[in-house]
Formats: C-alpha cells, sequence, structure tokens
C-alpha cells in the first residue's frame, strides 16, 4: 500500500503541470487584464500603463511568462508556484493573492466538508433504506424526494431556503437562522464557545442546500449499487448459512455497494466547488466562491489562476483518496 501511495502521489506531478499548462493558457487568451485600465477616460498616462504592464510581467513573451509563473525564476519575488507566490494582483501590490487564498479557503472548507459528509451519510443511508425496503412506500418516498432536489437549480434552491430562513426569522421574532455571511459582523469579545457557536449557525442554510444536491445524486447511486450487491451469490449465500439480516447488509453487502459511491463522490468534488461559488453568492460568504467571482469582476489574471490551480490540487488529491480507498473497503482490491 505504501508503495502504491507514493507512485500515485508521484503520479500527480505530471497531472498538475498539464493543469498549470492549461490553466494558464485558458486565461492568458481570455483576455488583457489591464483592458479596463486602456479605455479608462479621462486616459491613463503611457508611463503608468507600461509599469503596470512590467509589474504584471505583461511584457515578456507567453512561454517566459509561464516558465516565471511556474518558477518565479527572473521575477520579482512576487511569482512563483513553486515558491508558493501565485503572483501580482490588478488591484495593487498590496493584494497578496497567497494570503487571500489560504484565507478563503479554509471560510470555504467549513462549509464544503460539512455538506459533504451530510449528504455522503444521508445517501447512504436513504440508499440502503430504499434497495432494502424496493417498491414499498419508503422507497418510493424517498426516490421522490431525490429527484426533486436533483431537479431543483442549485442558486434557486439556496434563495428558496434563504428566503425560507427570513421568514422563519419574521414570524418568530428571533434570529432562528443566519442568512448572511458567514459569521457575524462583529465577534469581539466572544468566548471560544461563542464563536464555534455561531460559526455553526452561520453553517446551517448554506449547508443545507449545498447537502441537497449533492445527497440527491448519490442516493441514487447508492441504491442502485445496494440493489445490485442484494441480488449476488454471495449475499444469498450469507443468508443461506443463517447469519442474521443485520450482519449481511454491514459486514457484507454495504461495504462492497459503497465502491461505486466512493468512485462518484471523489469525481463529485469539482461539481461541489462550482456549487461552493453559486452557494456563496446567494448567503454573501467570503470564501473561494466569492474569491473566484471578484476575480473575474476585475480580471485579475494571476488570482484567477491561483484559484484554479488549488481547485485542480484539490479534485486530484479527492481522487487519490477515493483510490486509496478501495482496497480498504474491498478486500479483493490488492495495491501492489
Amino acid at each position: 500500500m505504501l508503495v502504491y501511495t507514493v507512485r500515485r502521489l508521484l503520479g500527480t506531478i505530471p497531472l498538475l503541470l498539464a493543469a498549470s499548462v492549461l490553466t494558464f493558457l485558458l486565461i492568458d487568451l481570455s483576455g488583457d487584464p489591464l483592458a479596463d485600465l486602456r479605455v479608462q477616460q479621462p486616459p491613463v498616462p503611457a508611463e503608468v500603463i507600461e509599469a503596470e504592464e512590467e509589474r504584471l510581467y505583461l511584457d515578456r513573451s507567453l512561454p517566459e511568462r509561464y516558465v516565471l509563473w511556474l518558477t518565479g525564476i527572473g521575477g520579482n519575488g512576487d511569482i512563483g508556484l513553486l515558491r508558493g507566490e501565485f503572483g501580482p494582483s490588478v488591484q495593487g501590490p498590496d493584494h497578496d493573492i497567497g494570503r487571500l487564498l489560504a484565507e478563503r479557503l479554509g471560510t470555504t472548507l467549513r462549509l464544503v466538508t460539512a455538506a459533504l459528509l451530510l449528504a455522503l451519510g444521508l445517501a447512504v443511508l436513504t440508499g440502503v433504506v430504499s434497495a432494502v425496503r424496493q417498491y414499498s412506500t419508503i422507497d418510493y418516498t424517498l426516490t421522490f424526494v431525490g429527484f426533486l432536489a436533483l431537479a431543483m437549480p442549485t442558486f434557486w434552491l439556496g434563495a428558496l431556503v434563504k428566503e425560507a430562513g427570513v421568514w422563519a426569522n419574521r414570524q418568530t421574532g428571533y434570529t432562528l437562522f443566519y442568512t448572511v455571511g458567514a459569521a457575524s459582523a462583529d465577534t469581539r469579545g466572544f468566548t471560544p464557545w461563542q464563536t464555534f457557536t455561531d460559526h455553526l449557525g452561520h453553517l446551517v442554510l448554506p449547508t443545507l442546500t449545498l447537502m441537497l444536491t449533492g445527497y440527491a445524486a448519490w442516493s441514487r447511486y447508492q441504491r442502485t449499487s445496494m440493489l445490485e450487491v442484494l441480488n449476488s451469490d454471495y449475499v444469498r449465500l450469507a443468508r443461506a448459512k443463517g447469519l442474521p439480516n443485520r450482519v449481511v447488509l454491514r459486514r457484507h453487502a454495504l461495504r462492497t455497494a459503497l465502491i461505486p459511491l466512493t468512485t462518484v463522490a471523489a469525481v463529485a468534488v469539482a461539481g461541489t466547488i462550482d456549487g461552493v461559488i453559486l452557494i456563496e453568492t446567494v448567503f454573501q460568504w467570503r470564501g473561494l466562491g466569492d474569491f473566484f467571482v471578484e476575480a473575474i469582476k476585475r480580471n485579475d489574471a494571476y488570482a484567477l489562476m491561483g484559484w484554479l490551480m488549488l481547485s485542480g490540487t484539490v479534485v486530484i488529491v479527492a481522487n487519490l483518496i477515493a483510490d486509496l480507498l478501495y482496497g480498504v473497503l474491498d478486500p479483493r482490491i490488492r495495491h501492489e
């Protein structure tokens, strides 16, 4: 397993390199970062534009800029992915892209981690119940709820959940649900427990929205996989040997049925990141989604490239974890 893990980690290097090339080319071809400055009225002096081009390394050739962005060799110390520097921002030298990404990452991870764990847990539970009680009333009910959540656009579902929270607060006269931001505006004087509960309260509605969008699809995969396993020969043999039904389900059926869901969940991490952009916009979170939207508005090339590289790394790591989990879930799989 150790050799396999090391080999897979080394295999991510060419993937990240290829991702960096595609990211750089796509962002470079998307437009001029100084386009707004060039058409500004009254006109900006040519000296100012030339200074900005030099600061953003736009006065260099495309291959040279890529090598510079990747390695930082020949730069001014503010660029180079391998050095932990994402590059200068169009918003000025005081706008540290790496520091902002690190700050926003913590905010977004709270939302994504909570939503993924709850969505996976609910998907497994409802998928197993639907498979065991196939064609029953509860199976039809869970299927209807799953398809209903799957049919709702993320941004519309988020707005609906937010309005429901606002309505509940108005009806009761109390703040039952926080509908704006990842934390209260003023937390000075809060104890650690008060800070924790404040963050937890702001998580409820965004997590619910993001969880429903993931759960809906994953529960269908889990139901289908569980039905296939329940009809397999080794499960029939386990029941014929007189094993209790709960033992058959937990030790023999569920463990194998989780393998397809593991694959789907790893791939769906990319979709979850896309969903975070919409959810953070609706609930006004200052996370990676908000960072991405701001970077697009300002055509901040290095900020966009940093965001895309960070997102790509998260997806690659998620798939690596899924590969390692195969050996845990299915003893027949051996990593040599």
